[in-house]
């Protein structure tokens, strides 16, 4: 048996619903969107009186590198509490901080500081510090073998597999009750890390394997914060382009990006090696309209649509099987096939229907859109632009999922941290899980719950309008007031998967810990 979190109420429930209905209505009657309107942004570097200093900051490594030894020491924490440590999950360290703490604010952050995470990841510090054997200043040579990853999997497919695999072992498996499978799987991602960084060019791993960072750099294409140029003037005059190949001291970009060309944030690891490089101190931190990228910025790929949709199908399965709901639907359909024991089968069988339903539905109403749009456009380019639809849907009911494990979960980690190898521990009661003291009030949660899952279909309308626009002027077709209606079945994806997520926050959820 398990604790449970409060259900969204029916009054905030029915708020949301309202707003939804507005909205849908005007998308469909409001004139078409202004392509031209030029992005809002601003660069810290122009701060007063603290540009200077945030310009300094980000060109020194002795900003990130203290950051990277106590992640480092955290990570190594957990492999050893994990390994010799209580194999009770809410006693030990190892669970607590890795999935009621890291993955559940890591989800969060990424709106606010974007892909920093990877900058200070302790997988890729610990494979760089294996083999290039520095701290932070490029190694001449680099230790690696330096080969190309064959052209067939110079994509996302490879991450969209180890994310997968991972979910998998995260949901299936069991990992995140489990301190020992826990500690494996992160020594696992270190081993993958610094055999990548030992064989192939550059960060490969970090740009095509990691399903970690593929997540982050996919949703970072929402955070209200990006990496750019200060004047792009310099960046275009430039003839040595240290950004992307490094100089005597500094790394290049671990995944061949080039500043002044970069217009989103999805292969950006936030290294700060361009910064660093620089001869012109030209690149720093701005602020900018949140969503701008998944709206209009960046360029549809085909794999990339993939993982966003598998993105979004795993989150809303993610939050499926934490209900109670889940527990006896589970259990009829493997007394039906016959499913004993850990019901591995059937669980499977249950994460490959919820993907394939949300991809099948998705491709029957973008085909649905691209008739109705009478364009003679590419099958593909049109799936691969409008699955930018699924990024904000996936991200704002994985931050309002993820709320409920941060803030009411979280107040063990002070008596873990106390003892966190959980010796002389015993499981935890339903009585103290309950009576873990939130961070914030139920009503609180609620109405950011709410808040959140109505940003992300406002966002996605967003993403329909501009996008839809662009296919139809791509055609040569009208883009009079006309035309917008047309856009109507993939709208009605938005509407359904936020109703979806809607029914899942308003029903029970189970604790993890």
């Amino acid at each position: 048996m398990n604790a449970i979190h409060p259900a969204l109420p029916g009054s905030i429930a029915s708020t949301v619903l309202a707003i939804i209905a507005a909205l849908s209505v005007w998308t469909l009657l409001a004139p078409p969107p202004d392509t031209s309107r030029s992005t809002i942004f601003f660069s810290l570097a122009r701060l007063p009186g603290l540009g200077a200093a945030i310009n300094r900051a980000v060109s020194t490594p002795w900003v990130l590198l203290p950051l990277k030894f106590l992640v480092v020491g955290l990570f190594l924490l957990v492999i050893a509490a994990g390994l010799l440590g209580s194999p009770i999950a809410g006693r030990n360290i190892a669970t607590v901080l890795t999935w009621t703490i890291w993955w559940s604010g890591l989800v969060i952050s990424i709106f606010f500081v974007g892909s920093a995470w990877c900058a200070i990841c302790p997988w890729d510090t610990l494979a760089q510090w294996l083999v290039r054997r520095r701290l932070w200043r490029r190694a001449v040579p680099n230790n690696s073998l330096d080969l190309r990853l064959p052209r067939a999997l110079q994509n996302v497919w490879p991450a969209l597999g180890m994310f997968v695999a991972l979910s998998w072992l995260e949901l299936g498996v069991g990992i995140t009750l489990d301190p020992y499978a826990t500690a494996l799987v992160a020594l696992l991602m270190v081993v993958m890390a610094t055999l990548s960084m030992a064989l192939l060019r550059r960060k490969t791993f970090c740009r095509n394997i990691c399903p970690v960072g593929r997540t982050i750099g996919f949703y970072s294409q929402l955070s209200a914060i990006e990496l750019r140029p200060i004047e792009p003037d310099i960046c275009a005059k430039c003839e040595t382009l240290d950004c992307y190949h490094g100089n005597a001291d500094v790394e290049p970009c671990p995944t061949s990006l080039v500043m002044g060309r970069l217009r989103q944030n999805s292969y950006c690891t936030s290294c700060g090696n361009c910064t660093r490089s620089c001869p012109e101190q030209n690149i720093t931190w701005r602020l900018r309209e949140p969503g701008t990228e998944a709206v209009h910025g960046a360029r549809p790929h085909w794999d990339e649509a993939w993982f966003m949709l598998t993105l979004l199908a795993m989150t809303g399965f993610h939050g499926l099987m934490m209900l109670p709901l889940w527990t006896g639907w589970i259990g009829n359909i493997a007394h039906l096939i016959g499913d004993s024991g850990t019901m591995l089968v059937t669980f499977s069988l249950g994460l490959v229907t919820v993907c394939l339903t949300v991809v099948s539905v998705y491709t029957v109403l973008v085909v649905a859109t691209q008739r109705l749009m009478q364009v003679n456009v590419d099958f593909h380019r049109v799936f691969a632009s409008f699955a930018f639809v699924a990024l904000p849907l996936a991200f704002a009911y994985h931050i309002a999922h993820n709320l409920n494990h941060l803030l009411g979960e979280s107040a063990s980690l002070f008596s873990v941290f106390a003892n966190p190898f959980g010796v002389n521990s015993v499981p935890m009661s339903i009585a103290e899980m309950t009576a873990r003291p939130a961070l914030i009030s139920a009503q609180t949660l609620w109405i950011l719950q709410a808040g959140l899952l109505v940003a992300g279909f406002i966002v996605s309308v967003r993403v329909i309008r501009l996008r839809g626009i662009v296919i139809l002027a791509t055609a040569g077709k009208s883009t009079e007031r006309y035309a917008i209606w047309r856009l109507s079945p993939i709208l009605l994806f938005a509407i359904g998967m936020t109703l979806f997520h809607l029914w899942l926050l308003m029903q029970p959820m189970m604790m993890r810990m």
